[in-house]
């Protein structure tokens, strides 16, 4: 049988992204779909109008470009709608508003995107919501935490800049016998790696940003929800008043083309670039789920088909010099960026603070530097990064 996207069961993943999302007999034989612009919508008649009783009926509620990008995602996470957001924030709290009321209690995972935590901490506690952060090893120990008032678990696998693993299904089922949604910021691994839905997650959360754009050009955040919660999240939404335009739009669904063979890529070289620092004496850890001496790697191994090109890793320093050390250390690069976000095509440096941390307070043997290893050839980035330990040792 063949699924409602035209490919057969078998086709693979490269394939899909290649054809899903675009229909070229309905756009004259163009392979891409067309940028629709526009905010005004005309109807054919008045009763038309007034019942709204056609596709579409206003910019914010979607174009006929952003309906393509719409189900391409749906398709990757085998859900029953997504709605696009302008960032990977708003991807994750569009979802926190449209399902957590005042009095509510909410379980956030303590290895939470640092934007994320700070919107819980200033705008749900606003809203009257309390919010309970947890290790985010704790597995079946999550339970205790849970209280009559709990409406939401979010989790972030692997975590923020430390990247803990969690055991997602695990978690999920615990948290769907006390009646709770469970939300997950997927980001890091894309639906190519870990498809959440299938492992108990109700909602999957994306900054689209990084992997699906790809070229650090475009703000956009993915929120895919199953049946038994899409209505409560779209309708949120619409009363929110948020969207995407075709453009950016357009430009996603672009970049997820190539989105398959980006990823081999940004993974094969991630993954020697972590094994060469591990076997570094200058290096005191390496934060990559990935490897095997990783604390959770077991779990990455179970549930993850791939890894993504972002990883941490803990310079040696002498203890009260930790911010000389790393400064030096990321003032020699040239080939890495100093900049936020990731998934580009490019590499990129920034070094971690864990203060905001409550639970996992995360390593202490030295500053913690995040590395994004882009599409670069590896040969070139080991050259930089020797640049940048040699500056650390002479600090």
């Amino acid at each position: 049988m063949t699924p409602k996207d035209g490919l057969p069961k078998t086709a693979g993943i490269n394939t899909r992204l290649t054809h899903l999302g675009n229909d070229p007999g309905s756009y004259h034989g163009f392979v891409n779909p067309p940028i629709a612009r526009g905010s005004t919508v005309l109807f054919p008649n008045a009763q038309t109008l007034v019942s709204e009783d056609q596709k579409y009926t206003y910019g914010t509620h979607g174009t006929p470009t952003t309906d393509a990008l719409c189900e391409m995602v749906n398709s990757l996470e085998g859900s029953a709608g997504t709605i696009l957001l302008p960032s990977g924030l708003a991807a994750v709290t569009v979802p926190f508003l449209a399902y957590l009321s005042a009095g509510d209690h909410a379980l956030i995972v303590d290895s939470v995107y640092y934007p994320s935590r700070r919107f819980c901490n200033t705008m749900l506690k606003q809203f009257g919501v309390e919010v309970e952060y947890y290790d985010p090893a704790i597995g079946a120990g999550i339970e205790a935490l849970f209280r009559p008032n709990t409406r939401l678990l979010h989790l972030e696998a692997p975590g923020s800049n430390t990247f803990e693993m969690q055991d997602v299904a695990l978690m999920s089922e615990i948290a769907h016998r006390h009646d709770c949604v469970v939300t997950m910021d997927n980001t890091w691994a894309t639906p190519l790696y870990f498809k959440p839905l299938d492992h108990g997650v109700d909602v999957s959360i994306h900054a689209a940003t990084k992997y699906p754009a790809g070229h650090s050009d475009v703000l956009m955040g993915f929120v895919s929800a199953n049946e038994k919660h899409w209505q409560k999240l779209d309708h949120a939404n619409r009363d929110l008043g948020l969207c995407v335009t075709s453009d950016d739009a357009y430009q996603v669904l672009r970049g997820m083309r190539t989105m398959g063979v980006r990823l081999e890529h940004h993974q094969k070289s991630a993954l020697e670039i972590a094994q060469w620092l591990e076997a570094r004496d200058d290096v005191a850890q390496v934060l990559h789920p990935a490897l095997p001496s990783f604390p959770s790697h077991d779990l990455w191994k179970r549930d993850f088909k791939g890894s993504s090109g972002v990883f941490s890793f803990v310079l040696k320093s002498e203890s009260g010099r930790f911010k000389e050390t790393s400064h030096a250390f990321l003032d020699a690069l040239s080939l890495f960026g100093l900049g936020f976000s990731w998934g580009g095509y490019e590499s990129l440096a920034v070094p971690v603070s864990l203060r905001d941390r409550t639970v996992a307070k995360g390593p202490t043997e030295g500053p913690v530097i995040r590395l994004q290893i882009g599409l670069e050839d590896v040969a070139d980035i080991k050259r930089d990064l020797e640049a940048g330990f040699a500056a650390a040792a002479a600090a």
